[in-house]
């Protein structure tokens, strides 16, 4: 963020404190009349000649920056997975609490892997009961992988819509 002194160009398009066009004008009227009204001046753009300046309250830019930058950070993060385990023999009680679980979940942007434990020949019935959970949470979340069945488990990641 550059401002006051380290603002280097001539001529600055200058907007006033509550949003009203002053025009270009040269860089020392633009401090001059952050000074008197005890502001700051602030380049918003250099891809622009003449830049785009503002005269902003001090403390004010700074915080806007430092929130900006803290909105970016939250942007970058990766999706976090949260994992939701259920058995084949699943009540319909807890096949109802993990449902409303997982669309928590996903509402609140992270991604759920839905596993299933599975012993002996329980295969089939562990792949039904993934795609009617993937059915029901068809309107908060949706597939990124398929059904994948693997040795002692069947597990589908659900990415929030």
């Amino acid at each position: 963020m550059i401002m006051n002194e380290q603002i280097k160009a001539s001529e600055v398009l200058l907007t006033g404190i509550n949003g009203e066009d002053l025009g270009i004008v040269t860089r020392e009227e633009a401090l001059a009349l952050a000074k008197q009204y005890k502001v700051d001046l602030i380049c918003t753009s250099l891809m622009s000649s003449p830049p785009p300046c503002k005269l902003i309250s001090k403390g004010v830019a700074k915080q806007d920056a430092s929130s900006q930058k803290r909105e970016e950070k939250k942007k970058d993060q990766p999706l976090k997975a949260k994992e939701i385990r259920l058995t084949p023999h699943i009540e319909d009680h807890d096949y109802d609490t993990k449902l409303r679980q997982c669309e928590k979940l996903l509402a609140s942007g992270n991604a759920v892997d839905l596993v299933v434990r599975i012993q002996g020949k329980e295969g089939a019935k562990a792949k039904e009961l993934l795609e009617q959970l993937v059915k029901d949470l068809a309107s908060s979340g949706k597939k990124e992988t398929g059904i994948q069945l693997s040795g002692k488990q069947a597990a589908v990641r659900l990415l929030p819509v």
